[in-house]
């Protein structure tokens, strides 16, 4: 089970650019009801803008937080996969760094973007599928 498997399908990715504020980056979190999104310098990925960030940088910043360029406070650099990881690869990466995201990047430019919500529930519908299976087999028997 690849991480390819986990995105095919998938073409809307939410980025902004690094040069957003983050007022408007969080504003585009809100609007989508999503927790990160990768954060774009061109056509290079820059980091990861998240809920937690605002949040820690909140602390530190007060209400000036938000007229803050994103690229001054995103988590960076992003780590990143490759479409051919595996899922349990990436979802061991993720509980390491304690991350929730990853980019999938193939060829330099971002193809995907994964979420450690996105890989457990394959791995969930995988096994339901398998345990189905043997039922069904040990039905006939």
């Amino acid at each position: 089970m690849t991480i390819e498997r986990i995105i095919e399908g998938r073409h809307d990715i939410v980025t902004c650019p690094a040069s957003a504020t983050v007022r408007e980056a969080a504003g585009l979190l809100a609007e989508r009801r999503i927790g990160a999104m990768p954060v774009m310098d061109g056509n290079a990925i820059a980091g990861i803008f998240s809920e937690r960030d605002v949040l820690y940088r909140l602390r530190e910043f007060g209400a000036e937080l938000l007229d803050k360029p994103v690229r001054e406070v995103m988590t960076a650099p992003a780590v990143t996969v490759a479409p051919t990881t595996s899922a349990m690869t990436a979802l061991a990466m993720m509980t390491k760094r304690r991350i929730r995201h990853l980019p999938v990047v193939e060829g330099g430019c971002m193809i995907g973007f994964v979420s450690i919500g996105d890989i457990v529930k394959y791995r969930i519908d995988k096994v339901e599928g398998e345990a189905a299976a043997l039922r069904d087999y040990i039905q006939m028997a």
